[in-house]
């Protein structure tokens, strides 16, 4: 999986590329842990995401736990397989979906 980050003072925005799996998901977790303090406007942008697993739900779950105390997320362009994943386990009602 590919990570691109981009930050404008209080805003970060990471787009995905690739799968975020049991493997990759760790990778996701330590950059959101290390870029997230003092941030207040987060996107994550999945344009190039092809697949997420329960442990790619959970690190974006602990990023929405994260901006729910100190700003907003904003998950941006889920293909309709994510899409899907989103609304079987309820995270398009946790998730801002634009």
């Amino acid at each position: 999986m590919t990570i691109t980050k981009k930050k404008d003072g209080a805003a970060l925005t990471i787009s995905l590329e690739g799968r975020l799996d049991t493997l990759t998901s760790p990778q996701l977790d330590a950059v959101l842990k290390a870029e997230l303090p003092g941030v207040t406007d987060l996107t994550i942008d999945l344009a190039s995401l092809e697949y997420v697993s329960s442990a790619g739900l959970r690190v974006l779950l602990s990023a929405q736990k994260v901006m729910n105390a100190q700003g907003k997320m904003t998950v941006l362009n889920p293909n309709e397989t994510i899409s899907e994943i989103f609304e079987v386990t309820g995270f398009s009602e946790i998730f801002t979906v634009g």
